[in-house]
């Protein structure tokens, strides 16, 4: 299935302006906003020199998953999924952990997100149990890791005067990809999806929600 892409672009509070590199037409066909940038900077020219940033602990990130889980389970379901979590920590997680420290050790020229985040360490994690032939934990069998890693909604943004648009498919059939930018003066989003979905409606919410936010910081009723 290919994704069918919707576009919310230039916002009406203001006009929009767009800054870019020199560019040249991708083929002696192209229209005039077909282009390709040009770049004196290779890239990943800057990579060696961006800070590495740690392997969390094990039990934080379990800590983040917990805290992420329990507003989606009711109480026997957060019980059980709670209890997987302390079986995968105390047991099989534990060792896949010290290997994951060790392959991290080997490879300086990788790097793993901290913070709040938890989805990139578990999902590390569990390619190291296939990987080696272990019996997949019973976390990775739990049905909320299977909804928590259902992204109906996938979000992603790149601010600069000299992007105009960017976009990416959705990473589930029935969800939607949402490239969006917010600028001084205008605010955009490129909406994908797959049949089934329809991203012109869901363009039309994202203009009303626009819509009642600017009104409600101007002080104005919101229209029904």
């Amino acid at each position: 299935m290919m994704p069918r892409l919707q576009l919310l672009r230039a916002w009406p509070r203001g006009p929009a302006r767009v800054l870019g590199a020199p560019s040249r037409p991708l083929s002696a066909g192209s229209g005039p906003d077909e282009y390709l940038q040009h770049s004196i900077v290779p890239t990943m020219h800057y990579q060696d020199s961006l800070p590495r940033l740690p392997i969390p602990k094990l039990e934080d990130t379990m800590r983040r998953y917990l805290s992420a889980q329990k507003p989606l389970l009711d109480d026997s379901q957060f019980r059980k999924t709670e209890a997987f979590c302390k079986s995968f920590e105390n047991g099989i997680g534990k060792e896949l952990h010290e290997h994951l420290l060790a392959q991290d050790k080997k490879n300086k020229h990788t790097s793993y997100i901290s913070g709040q985040g938890f989805d990139r360490h578990l999902f590390a994690l569990r390619h190291l149990a296939v990987a080696r032939g272990v019996t997949l934990p019973e976390l990775y069998l739990d049905p909320a890791y299977k909804w928590i890693n259902h992204n109906i909604l996938s979000t992603s943004t790149l601010n600069s005067p000299a992007v105009s648009l960017g976009g990416f498919a959705p990473v589930v059939p029935d969800g939607f990809g949402i490239a969006y930018a917010v600028h001084d003066d205008w605010i955009g989003c490129n909406v994908s999806s797959y049949s089934g979905r329809n991203p012109g409606e869901f363009l039309r919410c994202v203009h009303k929600c626009l819509e009642d936010m600017f009104d409600t910081l101007e002080g104005k009723a919101i229209k029904p």
